[in-house]
């Protein structure tokens, strides 16, 4: 039986670099990504690496990413650390939607054979990102 928790998150540092472009078009970026988590998932500060497909050169521009994210802390309560495979898309208006799982077998310490999915929306300008995760452990 899985647990349902939320949180939110906060960026606490973001660093993109270009990879490929074309001029007007499509663009490929890596950023590494820090943030800070609270609520069912506590940690003070992650790491994550994204690749990102910008779909044109606009400011504006519709896309994809992935990434994983190292997480130290606790989950609940109990102490560890664990890494999320992420998923996501975002348009426009810079709204990102996101799906992440845990990667099995990453879970150590207390959060040993962890696994769990969820997601967050995370609307451009707001300065925290809402978070469902449902997890259990073997």
């Amino acid at each position: 039986m899985s647990t349902h928790t939320t949180g939110s998150f906060t960026f606490a540092d973001w660093q993109e670099t270009v990879l490929a472009e074309t001029e007007g078009g499509p663009k490929v970026a890596r950023a590494t990504v820090v943030n800070r988590f609270t609520g069912g998932i506590e940690a003070e500060g992650t790491l994550c690496a994204y690749t990102i497909a910008y779909t044109t050169g606009d400011p504006r521009s519709t896309g994809s990413f992935t990434g994983h994210e190292l997480i130290t802390g606790t989950v609940d309560g109990r102490k560890g650390s664990f890494v999320l495979a992420e998923r996501g898309t975002f348009d426009e208006e810079w709204t990102t939607r996101c799906a992440f799982e845990v990667v099995p077998g990453s879970g150590t310490g207390e959060l040993a054979g962890l696994w769990g999915t969820g997601g967050f929306t995370a609307v451009h300008g707001e300065p925290s990102v809402a978070y469902t995760f449902d997890h259990a452990l073997d």
